[in-house]
């Protein structure tokens, strides 16, 4: 038994194969079980959350599915797991893709909700557990800086190409504001950082590696959970750097990189840009293949897929990086 709100709820505890999907936007939660059919909308809120609760105990629920929304399904994740349901966010863009595939071109709230409960039933993908507050607050933190690092590179542009002198001044203006809230931004982060005995020290695994600074190493920490607990070809996969076959038949397409996480990837390109000028390892790996006859980036990409693979293996055996492997 599992109480919220001072109200008993007997939350079952079986694989019963019965997948609740929940369709969240700001407002509201549309909620479908798969098989038996049932559907409500309720209040992105407490009593929606509970009465949502209701639904999977009744109908003997083991796997509830929610598609990330930003901050939107972030409650109703938190609440779902607390009373002990097994509950699984899923990227969009698998969802939109599976409905595609079962033929479902339509879509609204209730259809997505079934889409999610038969997708739930169908691959059932691994459920996880919500973020706590302090990982919570690093990822808003993350994300802030990153929006406002594109808006002042959008600065720029427009003041190198801005003619009259009292706009650039105001353009210039932006740009100063711009850089000072950023700094202001990773002060908080490494202000959080430190306050945790645990992520302080996966942070300073990751710093320690030439090339990967605080604010990397912050993305790593916040999009790239994985870290330390996956094999290489895991973590390689998931920030997107992992050569993908293209064969058919007699075809022997170009390997190319594909999907993955657009933050992790990127923080890892500018940490790589780094790495192979001061980082000696990198920078003869780097050598190597260009010397080869490899193009730059795919030269690069791979450093980038040896710099995810070296930070999830110093971090799986908890040891920092060192010029000499042990």
């Amino acid at each position: 038994m599992s109480r919220i709100k001072g109200k008993a709820l007997s939350v079952p505890r079986h694989s019963g194969g019965t997948t609740v999907g929940i369709d969240v936007s700001k407002g509201w939660l549309d909620a479908a079980v798969h098989p038996a059919g049932d559907q409500i909308r309720v209040r992105n809120d407490p009593s929606g959350f509970e009465q949502i609760q209701k639904l999977g105990t009744a109908a003997g629920a083991d796997l509830v599915v929610m598609e990330a929304t930003g901050r939107y399904h972030r409650e109703a994740h938190a609440s779902l797991h607390a009373v002990g349901f097994r509950v699984a966010v899923v990227n969009p863009y698998r969802s939109r893709r599976f409905a595609d595939v079962m033929g479902q071109l339509a879509k609204s709230d209730k259809i997505d909700a079934v889409t999610l409960a038969t997708f739930g039933a169908t691959m059932k993908p691994a459920p996880s557990e919500p973020p706590s507050v302090l990982m919570a607050e690093l990822a808003e933190i993350s994300v802030a800086r990153r929006q406002i690092v594109d808006e002042r590179v959008a600065l720029e542009q427009q003041h190198e190409e801005a003619t009259l002198g009292t706009v650039k001044a105001m353009i210039a203006d932006r740009i100063a504001l711009c850089r000072r809230q950023c700094k202001d931004l990773e002060a908080a982060l490494l202000e959080r950082v430190r306050s945790d005995r645990h992520i302080a020290r996966r942070f300073r695994v990751l710093t320690s590696i030439p090339g990967i600074g605080p604010v990397t190493a912050a993305t790593l920490l916040v999009e790239m959970k994985e870290l330390g607990h996956a094999n290489g070809a895991q973590v390689a996969a998931l920030a997107g750097v992992a050569p993908m076959n293209r064969d058919s038949g007699n075809l022997r397409g170009r390997m190319t990189i594909k999907a993955g996480r657009a933050a992790v990837r990127r923080s890892l390109y500018m940490a790589v840009v780094v790495a192979i000028r001061w980082n000696s390892d990198f920078k003869s790996f780097y050598g190597r293949l260009r010397a080869a006859g490899k193009p730059s980036k795919v030269a690069i990409t791979a450093a980038m897929r040896k710099l995810i693979i070296l930070a999830n293996t110093l971090l799986k055996e908890d040891r920092t990086w060192s010029p000499t492997p042990p």
